[in-house]
């Protein structure tokens, strides 16, 4: 027996139980299909675990420097096994939620394996046996992403000396000497969870020629330079060429351009970024078409086949691969299936944080972006340190727009600092309206607050300059 759905969503990540949710308040009768929890990476395997770990760091580096404050604390150690538990315990509250919700739209989640077939069919394997799906007006493809390994000899993943993002959230102890092959988002992130944990001694290692190498370039530096005051290192510009495992640890080598070194550690995370779940899904066979993996798709999410969408990790790296711009999608998708009038994202109207110590957070543009592409363009940078509250937190860092010439609209805002990852909502509500600098800098932030310094970087390309 084949049971019809209006929409049939086939993995219940980030983007593909938003698709659900909102085509259910559309008044569709939804199937969500999902082989292991409804949350998908993002709330089991990333966003929010890492995140409660990086929570947990915050609280550590307070209490490693309450001195400075005035406050007298004394650090001891981190017990791993309340910090799980406290990760845990935020990981399920949000999954409850996330159930109910669903349950509470009207959307049938069912749980087993799924592979597409010809006519938006979807046959699910579950305990119980098979069971055929058909979706009339829409098939939504989400089956998110698997870390990467490193394609390098001895460098096979084993959840113990050479482990991923995954394997690091289960860790049951603080890695003394955890070496870091990767310096996007997540390498940077546990570089700063494991520093503040008290580990003796962070090493990163990074193939491009710097920390976080899709951010702006002047955030790439404060960044690296932060790094190293913290006690990381971080060797950029080196390609991993060896990997040799032993009891107490592994063995990296390395190429610097310059020569090939070594470097030892007890537990070596390979964080290169992660690769889409397409494969064996039956998707090159209904005509989906597929780059490397990515499933190719036009404006409005579509891969080819009538009535056919996807959404999520499984798209092209352009697309990001957050969270939110996942969101994004499955609102898109939704609401295109039903007929409304929908607008393409923009990718570089989505703000892009990382949550390191300190946290990164940028909109548009970036500089090296707009001198490949030839535009005119002025940058104006305005530093934490001359912040009233950013002193009183003893953070540093800087917010830096970057405009089109002559008094043109903001192309870019890039923050680093504290508070990043909150301050570029404002950033992306500039950016995707358009905003000129001087109508950025005839708002009033409030005194004194860090998004005082998203103001005056806008006050100061307005030629209005206050502080600093």
């Amino acid at each position: 027996m084949t049971d019809t759905y209006e929409m049939i969503v086939l993995g219940g990540g980030t983007g593909g139980y938003s698709t659900a949710l909102r085509a259910a308040g559309l008044g569709m009768q939804v199937a969500l299909v999902e082989r292991a929890k409804v949350g998908g990476t993002c709330l089991h395997w990333g966003c929010i675990p890492t995140k409660a770990f990086l929570q947990a760091a915050e609280v550590a580096e307070h209490a490693q420097h309450a001195g400075d404050y005035g406050v007298k604390a004394t650090f001891e150690a981190v017990e791993m096994a309340a910090v799980l538990e406290y990760k845990r315990g935020v990981v399920d509250t949000n999954h409850k939620g996330l159930q109910m919700t669903l349950k509470g739209r009207g959307v049938d989640v069912i749980e087993g394996t799924g592979r597409v077939e010809p006519g938006r069919r979807v046959v699910v394997t579950t305990d119980e046996g098979e069971r055929t799906l058909e979706a009339s007006r829409a098939l939504v493809l989400a089956t998110g992403s698997v870390p990467r390994d490193l394609p390098v000899a001895g460098a096979e993943t084993d959840g113990e000396v050479v482990i991923n993002s995954d394997h690091a959230l289960y860790l049951d102890h603080v890695p003394e000497r955890p070496i870091i092959i990767g310096a996007g988002a997540i390498g940077v992130e546990f570089s700063s969870v494991w520093n503040a944990f008290g580990s003796e001694e962070v090493t990163i290692v990074e193939a491009l020629d710097g920390v976080v190498p899709n951010e702006d370039v002047d955030t790439q530096k404060e960044l690296a330079k932060q790094l190293k005051r913290r006690g990381i290192t971080a060797h950029t510009g080196t390609k991993v060429v060896g990997v040799e495992k032993g009891e107490a640890g592994g063995r990296v080598t390395v190429d610097t351009g310059k020569g090939e070194q070594q470097l030892e550690g007890d537990v070596l995370m390979v964080a290169i970024g992660r690769r889409p779940v397409t494969e064996g899904l039956g998707y090159e066979e209904v005509g989906v078409r597929l780059d490397r993996g990515y499933v190719q798709i036009d404006e409005y999410c579509r891969p080819g086949p009538d009535g056919v969408y996807a959404v999520g990790d499984i798209l092209p790296p352009s697309t990001l691969g957050l969270a939110h711009s996942s969101f994004q999608e499955g609102f898109l998708v939704a609401e295109h299936a039903a007929g409304e009038r929908v607008v393409p994202i923009d990718y570089h109207g989505v703000p892009r944080v990382t949550y390191s110590h300190p946290e990164v957070g940028s909109v548009g543009y970036n500089e090296q972006e707009l001198k490949e592409s030839g535009v005119a363009y002025e940058v104006q940078r305005y530093a934490f340190s001359h912040n009233a509250r950013a002193m009183m937190m003893k953070e540093s860092g800087h917010v830096k727009v970057l405009a089109a010439a002559d008094g043109g609209k903001v192309l870019g805002v890039h923050i680093i600092g504290p508070k990043a990852t909150d301050l570029i909502a404002e950033g992306q509500l500039i950016y995707n309206w358009e905003a000129l600098p001087t109508d950025v800098g005839q708002f009033i932030h409030p005194h004194p607050t860090l998004s005082e310094a998203v103001g005056e970087a806008h006050l100061a390309l307005a030629g209005k300059a206050l502080h600093g």
